[in-house]
C-alpha cells in the first residue's frame, strides 16, 4: 500500500460521510452494534448476576466451567459467565449453520439444494433457523440446571429471593424463553445488519464482543505494571515487559493480515473466441487459491477438542475415584493448557483440520469443469481430470504453509501466557481465535467500505491522496478471475 499522509487519509475517511447511502449504512451498523452492546447488560430474570461473577472469578480459572464458558464466550459474542439475556450469544446459529454445510458433502438432498442457488440456500437458511431454536433450548437448560445446582452458598443456586426461588417451574420457563428469544434477537440483527447496513453482521457481532475485552486487558496491564503506583506488587510487569507485548501485538497482527490475504495465483489462460471478424478472449487471468482456505475453523475445531478433555478429567466422579494415583495427576497436568503434549496435540490438530476442512470444502473436481465451462484452461494441462489432480496437489502444498502458519499464530497467546507468567487475558489478544477474526472481519469490512468509494469515483481506503474523485481503474491483463468467489462458489 503506497503510503501517503495523514490529512489525505482523514480526507479519505471524510469521503465516506460524503456519500449519502454509505453514511447511512455505516451508521446503522453502529447503531446495531451498539444495541448488542446495551442487551449483553440485561440480566436474566431472577439470577443474582454478581453472585455468579463473583463465584467464577473466584474459583479461578481452572476450573471446567470457567474454561468453557470463557472458550465459548471467545468467538459467540456473548458471555455465559455474567448470565445476560445475551449469554449464548451468536453460537447456537453458527453451530446450526456449520452442522447443514457439512451434512452438505454427506447428504445428497442437502447437496443438490446447495447447487440450486439463491432458492436452495433459503431453504437451508430455514432449516438452520429452526436448528438453532433447538440448540438454543438444549444449552439454555444445561446452563440453568448449573445456576440451580451450583452455588457455595445456599440451596437453591444463584436465584434472588423472588418469585423465581420458589416457583421453579415460572424460572425455568422464563429462563429458556429469555436466553432463546436473545439468541434468535442476535441472529436477527445479524441479518439486519446483512440487509441494511455494511459488512456481514454475525461476524462484526463476534468482532464487537471480541474487542470489548480489549479495555479490561489493557486496564489489567496496567494495574500490575512498574508505571502504576498502587499496582500489586506481585507480578509486576516492567517496561521491557510491555515493550515486548506492544511489538509482539504489532507482529502477530501483521502475520495474520498476511495469512488472510495470502494467495497461490494460478496462471489461467481464456481461449480465443472467433466472432464474425472479431475475436474475443485470449487474456491471461488467475485463479486465487487462498493459503489458509479454512480461516478460524480449524482453531476452533482443535480448540473444542482440547477442551473437552482437560474439561471431562475434572469432573467430581474421576477425581473421586481417581484423584490419589500417580499417574491420574500427571496425565491431568499434561493436557492442561500450556503443557508440552497439549502444545504437540494441540499443533497436530490444526494440520488435521486444515486438511479436513479443505477436503470438506475445496473441490478441485467442480472447479476444472467450471473452468472448461469458461473456455479458460491451465498452460499444459487438459482441461477435466488432469487439472482437478493439478489443483488439488497444489492445494495440498498451499494448506500445508497455511496451517503452519495458523498453528504459530495459535499458539503465541499460550506460549506467553505460560513461559512468561502474563494473564492469558492480555496475552488472548496477541494471536490465537480472537485475533484471526477479528483481522478477518476488518479487512471484509475495509475491503466493503473501499468497493463503496471506488464506484462512486473515490479514492480508495489503501490508495493514494484522495482528495478528489479519482477516474476508475482500468484493469489489468493479469487480471483475477472473478476475484476470491470463483475459489468460493467452487467450493
Amino acid at each position: 500500500m503506497p503510503a501517503f499522509e495523514v490529512t489525505d487519509l482523514f480526507r479519505t475517511l471524510a469521503n465516506i460521510f460524503k456519500i449519502p447511502e454509505l453514511r447511512t449504512k455505516l451508521l446503522f451498523t453502529i447503531g446495531m452494534l451498539c444495541v448488542y452492546r446495551i442487551g449483553f447488560y440485561v440480566p436474566l430474570p431472577g439470577v443474582d448476576t454478581g453472585m455468579v461473577t463473583q463465584f467464577i472469578h473466584g474459583s479461578g480459572s481452572g476450573t471446567a466451567f470457567s474454561q468453557i464458558s470463557n472458550y465459548l464466550s471467545l468467538f459467540s459474542g456473548g458471555g455465559l459467565q455474567y448470565s445476560t439475556l445475551f449469554g449464548l450469544g451468536i453460537m447456537p446459529y453458527i453451530s446450526a449453520a456449520i452442522i447443514f454445510q457439512l451434512l452438505g458433502t454427506v447428504i445428497p438432498s442437502l447437496e443438490k439444494l446447495q447447487k440450486e442457488g439463491e432458492p436452495g440456500m433459503r431453504k437451508i437458511n430455514e432449516w438452520t433457523r429452526y436448528a438453532t431454536v433447538v440448540l438454543c433450548i438444549i444449552q439454555s437448560v444445561v446452563w440453568l440446571r448449573y445456576l440451580t445446582n451450583t452455588s457455595p452458598s445456599h440451596a437453591h443456586g444463584f436465584l434472588y429471593k423472588t418469585v423465581f426461588y420458589h416457583h421453579y417451574v415460572l424460572f425455568w420457563i422464563t429462563g429458556i424463553c429469555a436466553l432463546t428469544a436473545g439468541s434468535i434477537f442476535l441472529m436477527w440483527l445479524g441479518e439486519q445488519i446483512d440487509a441494511y447496513g455494511i459488512g456481514n453482521g454475525v461476524s462484526l457481532i463476534i468482532m464487537a464482543g471480541i474487542v470489548s475485552r480489549m479495555p479490561s486487558a489493557i486496564r489489567d496491564l496496567w494495574k500490575h505494571s512498574t508505571f502504576h503506583l498502587g499496582g500489586s506488587a506481585v507480578h509486576r510487569y516492567g517496561i521491557g515487559t510491555m515493550l515486548f507485548l506492544v511489538a509482539a501485538f504489532v507482529c502477530v497482527s501483521a502475520g495474520a493480515v498476511i495469512l488472510e490475504q495470502a494467495q497461490r495465483r494460478i496462471s489461467i489462460q481464456q481461449a480465443k473466441h472467433v466472432r464474425g471478424n472479431r475475436v474475443y478472449g485470449g487474456q491471461m487471468q488467475y485463479l486465487p487459491l487462498r493459503v489458509n482456505h479454512g480461516g478460524v475453523m480449524p482453531i476452533i475445531f482443535a480448540s473444542s477438542l482440547m477442551l473437552i478433555p482437560s474439561v471431562v478429567f475434572q469432573l467430581g466422579f474421576f477425581t473421586q475415584h481417581f484423584g490419589n494415583y500417580a499417574w491420574f495427576q500427571i496425565f491431568v497436568e499434561s493436557i492442561q493448557i500450556g503443557a508440552f503434549f497439549y502444545i504437540v496435540a494441540y499443533v497436530a490438530m490444526i494440520f488435521f483440520f486444515s486438511y479436513f476442512w479443505n477436503t470438506v470444502q475445496f473441490q478441485p473436481k467442480e472447479m476444472a469443469d467450471q473452468l472448461r465451462d469458461y473456455g479458460s484452461f491451465i498452460k499444459g494441462l487438459r482441461p477435466g481430470k488432469r487439472t482437478a489432480e493439478y489443483l488439488e496437489n497444489v492445494m495440498a502444498r498451499v494448506t500445508y504453509c497455511g496451517a503452519a502458519f495458523l498453528a504459530v499464530i495459535a499458539l503465541v497467546p499460550t506460549v506467553i501466557s505460560s513461559y512468561l507468567g502474563i494473564n492469558f487475558m492480555i496475552t488472548q489478544f496477541l494471536g490465537g481465535t480472537g485475533l484471526l477474526i477479528t483481522v478477518s472481519v476488518m479487512l471484509d469490512f475495509i475491503n466493503r467500505v473501499e468497493a463503496n468509494l471506488v464506484m462512486r469515483n473515490y479514492g480508495g481506503l489503501t490508495d493514494g491522496p484522495s482528495g478528489s474523485p479519482s477516474p476508475r481503474r482500468r484493469p489489468t491483463p493479469g487480471r483475477q478471475l472473478g476475484g476470491t468467489n470463483v475459489s468460493e462458489s467452487a467450493a
